[in-house]
């Protein structure tokens, strides 16, 4: 529950708080924002400012830099690399500034493949017509080195400075290992569209399942794995809901799939598990909509009946909300309790 100054105001008009206390609460409050990230204009240019150096050294290089063969691209990552070292224990050992001391920390983590490309290059490793800005845009086993060695690179920067904006080149790298991983283990020639969607899905339910144990290990820190369930629940939706459905009742199925998304979203408090579900499944009522009863003028009455039945199920679960909630979390083991409590 987020307390702001209009609610400290009233607690100390009923007497529940002196007006000095409620001052001393206010300014222990705003210095814990600061620290914490969060939609205010200094945040948005942090993250705006981080964001575009390390695509600057990602997602926007362009083919110029490949004129620096492999020993200048290797040499200007290590150069960046110590600049990003140098100003994350500036930012943090000297400014207390968490926040840009995190970014700075996760742009030596993306620096990583660049560093290893330079390395393969410099060592003929690549063949000729291969560009690094390829790593983000076309599906090679070849890229696989580079993505265990950035979250090797990863897993030591988390161990050394511990903010949870590392993970998420972690998170992208175990991504696009779902992708790169499909020919490197199963060979070019045998790969499929459906055998890349099906390892898609058991990839994402990993990093899901992943998520989750982080997730209770760190339960008492900061959030480490908020970019986990993002990119780990778009590898396992994305993967789900390319496949082809050949049956109503396989269409059924990814309903219900996404239905159990959008539960476990709830019980877990994770937002991303209820925005895809809940795409999911407007996407199933809209296939009924559209092909199964296009013709049918009782459907929207029925659809209608539907929302309000869902409504009122909402009713009846605010009512009986403490009580149900406790028999279901009965069920968890006791860190997954405390977990759910933390976020509640």
């Amino acid at each position: 529950m987020e307390i702001d100054r209009e609610g400290l105001q009233e607690a100390t008009a009923k007497g529940i708080v002196t007006e000095l206390q409620a001052e001393q609460l206010w300014r222990f409050l705003s210095e814990k924002r600061k620290e914490s990230p969060s939609f205010h204009f200094t945040h948005i240019l942090y993250y705006l400012g981080g964001l575009i150096a390390i695509g600057a050294m990602s997602l926007f290089m362009n083919l110029g830099w490949e004129q620096f063969g492999g020993w200048g691209l290797l040499g200007i990552a290590f150069a960046y690399g110590v600049a990003g070292l140098w100003l994350t224990e500036f930012f943090l050992r000297r400014k207390h500034l968490q926040i840009p001391a995190g970014i700075m920390a996760t742009f030596v983590v993306v620096l990583t493949p660049l560093a290893v490309y330079g390395l393969q290059v410099a060592l003929g490793f690549w063949p000729e017509g291969h560009v690094y800005r390829e790593y983000h845009t076309h599906i090679d086993w070849r890229w696989v080195l580079m993505e265990l060695a950035t979250l090797a690179s990863g897993a030591v920067m988390l161990w050394r400075y511990r903010f949870p904006f590392q993970v998420m080149p972690v998170a992208v790298t175990l991504w696009y290992m779902s992708m790169d991983l499909t020919p490197f283990l199963f060979g070019e020639a045998d790969i499929t569209w459906d055998l890349r969607k099906l390892v898609s899905i058991w990839f994402g339910l990993l990093i899901c399942l992943m998520a989750v144990w982080v997730d209770i290990r760190s339960r008492h820190e900061k959030d480490f794995a908020f970019w986990l369930y993002i990119f780990g629940v778009l590898a396992f939706w994305g993967g789900l809901s390319m496949m082809d459905s050949n049956s109503e009742l396989n269409k059924f199925i990814y309903l219900c799939i996404n239905l159990t998304m959008i539960l476990v979203g709830a019980i877990l408090s994770r937002r991303v598990f209820a925005l895809f579900g809940g795409l999911g499944a407007a996407g199933y009522i809209g296939h009924l909509a559209y092909d199964v009863f296009k013709d049918s003028m009782m459907f929207p009455f029925v659809l209608t009946g539907i929302g309000l039945g869902v409504i009122y199920i909402g009713i009846i679960w605010q009512r009986h909300e403490e009580e149900i909630s406790n028999t279901l979390r009965s069920f968890l083991p006791a860190p997954m309790r405390e977990l759910i409590e933390r976020r509640r």
